[in-house]
């Protein structure tokens, strides 16, 4: 697929809400993250991880290739009265910044995006001795019969293209693109959480996904759309759904030697 997420900017910016705050009590209990730590999110989309960061009290610069979504990022920013981070464009596998510059370097719901050895080779060498690689996903959870599996059937019917269905919320590749980088200590955590959508809001997530508005002619959007619709009427009448999610985090640290 041709995918260009900044086609699906504004339903991003509302629908696609980002990471759960345990994900960074976790993070910062751990001392993963600290308040004074100098984050590069790569990827950063409309920022939700950077805005994450920078409200627990980091110096955050988000990146990436999608100059539509850095704008929602931006905007949402002034909303929440975040000041402190500073958007680039740019692309992970060819980072714009100097060498170990960085405390953490992370990448929320996005590494599969990247080419893999690159984006963490890149990583290590902005990262300073001792900083820590981040890479993170928010998935939903397709279970027999419910609404997120009916969904991804919906999905593959209107854009046959698309094969990122039946996912478990683990992404093992990153593991190796860190360690063959030369990454250490790499650890994983992962914990479930339901996540609450009126029928509208769940439209809204599915088009502003890979496999809708970021690869699909507007009239294609709104025929799926349309259809989508229906199903959640006849379906899943219940409002709000209660559709589960998996975080599942992998972090890693460059050498201090």
């Amino acid at each position: 697929m041709n995918i260009d997420f900044g086609k699906t900017a504004t339903d991003y910016a509302q629908y696609r809400t980002g990471f759960p705050d345990e994900f960074f009590e976790r993070l910062f209990s751990a001392r993963t993250a600290r308040s004074d730590d100098r984050v590069l999110d790569i990827g950063t989309g409309t920022g939700t991880l950077a805005r994450g960061f920078a409200v627990r009290g980091c110096d955050v610069v988000g990146l990436d290739p999608a100059a539509s979504l850095l704008a929602e990022a931006r905007r949402l920013d002034a909303t929440n009265g975040v000041t402190s981070v500073r958007y680039v464009v740019g692309r992970a596998e060819q980072l714009p910044f100097e060498d170990a510059a960085f405390d953490i370097v992370s990448a929320g719901q996005c590494w599969h995006w990247f080419e893999g050895s690159q984006a963490a080779t890149e990583a290590l060498r902005v990262l300073k001795p001792g900083g820590r690689l981040v890479i993170a996903h928010f998935d939903w959870i397709p279970l027999p019969g419910n609404v997120v599996e009916a969904t991804e059937v919906l999905i593959a019917q209107h854009n046959p293209q698309w094969k990122l269905g039946g996912g478990t919320g683990l992404h093992p590749s990153c593991l190796a693109d860190a360690a063959i980088a030369g990454f250490t200590g790499i650890e994983t955590l992962s914990f479930d959480v339901a996540v609450p959508y009126s029928r509208e809001a769940w439209r809204g997530r599915i088009r502003a996904s890979a496999g809708i508005a970021a690869s699909l002619a507007d009239a294609d959007v709104a025929r799926f759309d349309s259809h989508l619709a229906q199903m959640l009427r006849e379906n899943y009448p219940q409002d709000p759904l209660t559709v589960p999610h998996r975080v599942w985090a992998m972090t890693a640290r460059a050498s201090s030697s």
